[in-house]
């Protein structure tokens, strides 16, 4: 297993995430700790081809192994959108605030709320493999925004193994329980323990 492993985001809410979910016998880096200050490559179209870009970037440029992620909010009514698009729905701005209001007025009278995150983590192994960890958790999109944790859509969202509340409701521990990002690191912390 490594000592090192670099994630490559320069969101600081997921490194806030992922960081109690890593085992003390590793080290998480940061993009800004590699010195890696350039917006990554995402230009792919599918939440694995973007993990995988990203990942891939930073080890060829930054020479450490390395793991990305991608993960799109996925709303049946509006046939899988937002989806790869979802954190610049709204516009090249990023703006969760714009994203969760455009997606709130997209589905206004919709009968069927429901949708389902979905993370892929991408890990770019020093020795040149990659390898891909999916995870995913069910959910429905509420009306109106609720809660004042998490980041991007939490406040809209509330998954079926909850109490009712949405992620935003949840504190961080709650909220890894069950999320599509914990998930995906299980795969890829399983994975770690392996080698």
């Amino acid at each position: 297993m490594p000592t090192q492993l670099c994630f490559a985001s320069n969101n600081a809410h997921k490194l806030d995430e992922i960081r109690p979910l890593l085992p003390a016998s590793i080290e998480l880096l940061s993009l800004a700790d590699i010195g890696c200050h350039e917006e990554l490559p995402e230009t792919q179209d599918t939440l694995e081809g973007n993990a995988r870009q990203k990942a891939e970037y930073v080890r060829q440029h930054y020479g450490v192994a390395c793991f990305a992620d991608d993960t799109g909010l996925e709303v049946t009514a509006l046939n899988g959108e937002p989806g790869v698009y979802s954190a610049r729905y709204a516009g090249p701005q990023r703006r969760a605030e714009d994203n969760v209001a455009k997606l709130l007025h997209e589905l206004r009278g919709a009968a069927d709320r429901s949708a389902r995150f979905r993370t892929v983590v991408a890990l770019a192994g020093a020795d040149g493999s990659v390898h891909e960890f999916a995870g995913e958790v069910a959910g429905r999109i509420t009306e109106t925004a609720s809660g004042t944790g998490g980041f991007g859509y939490d406040p809209i969202f509330v998954p079926l193994e909850g109490d009712g509340r949405t992620f935003a409701g949840m504190s961080g521990t709650e909220k890894n329980r069950i999320s599509h990002r914990a998930r995906a690191v299980a795969g890829l912390l399983a994975f770690l323990n392996k080698e």
